[in-house]
C-alpha cells in the first residue's frame, strides 16, 4: 500500500525517514521526502513542493542490476531480454505519464538513468554540457532513490522526457522484486555502484557503434551522414571520460566488434562478441565452453550446424580484464538457422537453465529482437538466465541474514 500527498516546503532535501520496526523486523510504517529543487514542470520551471511518500514495505526484498552503455547501444533490446526470461511483458507505468521512461512487468521494474539528469535539453545546451556529463546528472537523488527501493520504499522519481526535452512531473516507483537501472552511469557514483547486486556492460566497438547508428538514424530517423558523423564525434571526449571507464566495475562485460572472419569487413553485419565474466562474484558462475578453465577453440558448423560464409567460430578462456580474473566465451559469426542453436547450447555449462533447451527456446520466442541470430542475442540471453538464478540464491541469503539478526536480537 503506498499513498502520495503533498506537504509544504521544507528547508532539507533528499530526505529518507523510517519508523520503528516491529518485533518481526517489518516497517510499520516508512516516509520518505524529496525535495530536490530541480524537478521541473513541462514549462521548465522548478517545483519546490515536496512529495510525501507513505509505504507498507513488509517483506519485500529487492534485488538491483545496474546496465552501462552508451546511447545507442542495445539497452532497450537487452531488458526486453531480461524482463522475457522472468515472465511477463514488461510495460510502462498503468495510467501515468505516457512519456514515461521506465518499464514494469510482474517482477521487475526498469529504470533508465536519464530521469536524474539536473539539466534540461535547453540548460545542458546553455551551459555547454552533454547528458554524459556528470554536472547534468543529480547522482545524489540517483543514490538516494536507489538506496530507498532496495530497502522497500517507495520513491517519486523524476521524468526527463525525450520528447520535449523537458523534466516531467515525478512519478510513483514502488519497490519490485528486480530493480534494474540502466542508463549512462549506473557505475559511475561509487555510492549507487556499492547499491548493484550486479552489474553488465554493453561495450560497443567504434566501428560497430558507427554501423548500428547509420543503420538507425539514417533509416529511422532521417537522419544524415553528416549529421550522425558529428554526433559521435561530439559526444566521444565525454564518452571517454565518463562512460567507457565503468566497464573496469562490471561483473560482466558484452563486448561488440568487428568480425575476424571476413577480412576488413566494415559494414557491422557479422559480428564477433564476447562475453567478459568476472571471476568470485558471489552467487555467479561464469559459463564455459566444454571444459572449465581450458582454452577452447570450436568450429562447430557441419552437419550438425547450418552455416553458411563466414561460418561460425566460439572460442573460450581465462584472461586478465583490468587487472580482474575473468572467464571469457566468445562468438564470432552468424546461425542461419536459429532452433540449431540447442546444439551450441548443449557444449556450455554454468548457462543456469531450468530445462534443456531454454536458451534456444528464448530466442526462438524473440527471434525478431536485434542480434538473436548472433552473439549479442545469446549472451544478452544468457546474462538473463544468471541473473534470474543470482536473484534465487540472494533472497534466501538475504532472508537468513535477517533472521538470524532478529534471533540474535530476541
Amino acid at each position: 500500500m503506498a499513498t502520495i500527498s503533498t506537504a509544504k516546503p521544507l528547508n532539507y532535501t533528499n530526505s529518507v525517514f523510517s519508523s520503528s520496526r516491529t518485533s518481526l523486523g517489518r516497517h510499520q510504517e516508512q516516509v520518505i521526502v524529496f525535495t530536490t529543487g530541480k524537478q521541473a514542470s513541462k514549462r521548465g520551471k522548478a517545483s519546490t513542493t515536496p512529495w510525501l511518500i507513505t509505504c507498507s514495505a513488509g517483506d519485500q526484498q529487492t534485488v538491483v542490476i545496474g546496465l552501462a552503455a552508451d546511447s545507442g547501444c542495445g539497452k532497450s533490446t537487452f531488458m526486453r531480454r531480461l524482463t522475457s526470461v522472468f515472465g511477463g511483458a514488461a510495460k510502462p507505468p498503468r495510467g501515468g505519464n505516457p512519456d514515461s521512461n521506465t518499464l514494469i512487468s510482474d517482477t521487475t521494474t526498469v529504470i533508465c538513468l536519464d530521469d536524474y539528469h539536473s539539466l534540461d535539453r535547453t540548460g545542458r545546451k546553455e551551459k555547454g554540457v552533454t547528458a554524459l556529463d556528470p554536472r547534468a546528472n543529480d547522482f545524489d537523488l540517483m543514490y538516494e532513490q536507489v538506496k530507498a527501493l532496495k530497502d522497500g520504499i517507495a520513491v517519486e522519481k523524476p521524468i526527463y522526457n525525450h520528447v520535449t526535452g523537458l523534466l516531467d512531473p515525478p512519478e510513483l516507483i514502488k519497490p519490485p522484486k528486480i530493480l534494474v537501472i540502466e542508463g549512462l552511469h549506473p557505475m559511475y557514483d561509487s555510492r549507487v555502484r556499492d547499491l548493484l547486486d550486479f552489474s553488465i556492460y554493453l561495450d560497443i566497438s567504434n566501428e560497430v557503434k558507427f554501423a548500428w547508428k547509420i543503420q538507425r538514424d539514417m533509416a529511422e530517423r532521417g537522419h544524415s551522414l553528416e549529421s550522425i558523423k558529428a554526433s559521435i564525434e561530439a559526444r566521444k571526449p565525454d564518452f571517454d571520460a565518463y562512460i567507457d571507464p565503468q566497464k573496469q566495475f562490471a561483473d560482466a562485460v558484452i563486448e561488440v566488434l568487428p568480425t575476424r572472419l571476413i577480412p576488413n569487413d566494415y559494414e557491422g553485419k557479422i559480428l564477433r562478441v564476447r562475453l567478459i565474466m568476472r571471476e568470485g562474484i558471489e552467487h555467479f558462475n561464469p559459463v564455459y565452453l566444454f571444459d572449465e578453465g581450458s582454452t577452447i577453440s570450436w568450429i562447430p558448423c557441419g552437419r550438425k550446424l547450418t552455416c553458411s560464409y563466414p561460418g561460425i567460430r566460439l572460442s573460450c578462456g581465462p584472461e586478465t580484464y583490468f587487472g580482474h580474473e575473468v572467464t571469457v566465451l566468445e562468438m564470432d559469426g552468424q546461425f542461419d538457422k536459429l532452433d540449431e542453436l540447442i546444439y551450441v547450447e548443449s557444449h556450455l555449462s554454468n548457462i543456469s537453465t531450468k530445462f534443456y533447451g531454454e536458451i534456444t527456446q528464448q530466442i526462438l520466442e524473440h527471434s525478431e529482437f536485434p542480434g538473436s541470430n548472433n552473439g549479442t542475442g545469446l549472451f544478452q540471453t544468457i546474462i538473463g538466465l544468471k541473473i534470474r538464478d543470482l536473484y534465487h540464491q540472494i533472497i534466501p541469503s538475504k532472508q537468513l541474514s535477517q533472521a538470524q539478526t532478529q534471533s540474535a536480537k530476541a
